[in-house]
């Protein structure tokens, strides 16, 4: 009997308490709902913002693909400016991939006619723009080679290194390592060639090609 007293006491001071303060908890309850229906619209805009640049980028690839094979003639000199420049437009407002893949697209045309400087530059924004994804790792890749192009050996390694370090997942991992050994030798830094060649054998073990030709490097230094 005492269970019920209270429980209908309890139910009591839970209606008191909402007839006191009904306008309180409209308002708070109103703002949450509001708040929900905002955060699910943001979301939508997102998504369709999102879904929009990627067609964009898309577009975008398609007309270097058209011109590609003759972008270094003067006939296309024009639809190339214009196509870097919209590149350029979409890079600099968005971010992640769409951003790094924009970049990415203007690197490959400066890479195509031979750019080195603008084509490092376009690499390392498209390599900080998409840091996340897996074209961070290969810009940076991109970059150092553009680098070795222009005969900046240090740069180059430090890239190739950000390239093999990077934790998301690049084919050429290994590779990009054993430029750092490479260079390393062009620059006469032994001892960090073999530390290069050393630590590709040790994190890509089942890369036999780029894991034998370490070894072949590292007999030739120290038998030097």
């Amino acid at each position: 009997m005492q269970n019920v007293t209270e429980s209908v006491n309890l139910n009591e001071r839970i209606n008191e308490f909402v007839q006191k303060n009904r306008k309180i908890i409209f308002i708070s309850l109103g703002l949450i709902v509001l708040i929900l229906v905002g955060t699910v619209a943001s979301i939508s805009l997102i998504e369709v913002f999102q879904k929009k640049a990627i067609s964009e980028v898309e577009e975008l690839n398609r007309r270097y693909e058209v011109l590609r094979f003759n972008i270094a003639e003067e006939s296309v000199a024009g639809d190339v400016e214009t196509l870097l420049s919209d590149l350029n437009a979409l890079a600099k407002k968005t971010s992640g991939y769409v951003g790094g893949k924009a970049w990415s697209i203007a690197a490959s045309i400066h890479s195509d006619k031979k750019q080195w400087p603008e084509a490092e530059s376009a690499w390392l924004d498209a390599a900080k723009t998409a840091s996340k994804t897996y074209l961070a790792p290969l810009a940076y890749y991109n970059a150092a080679a553009a680098a070795e192009e222009q005969g900046k050996t240090p740069e180059a390694i430090e890239l190739y290194t950000q390239s093999a370090n990077h934790p998301a997942s690049f084919p050429a991992a290994a590779h990009a390592q054993f430029s750092v050994g490479r260079l390393n030798e062009v620059l006469n830094n032994r001892d960090a060639a073999l530390e290069a060649y050393r630590s590709l054998i040790t994190k890509w073990p089942n890369d036999t090609t780029w894991i034998n030709l370490a070894h072949s490097r590292i007999i030739t230094l120290e038998t030097k």
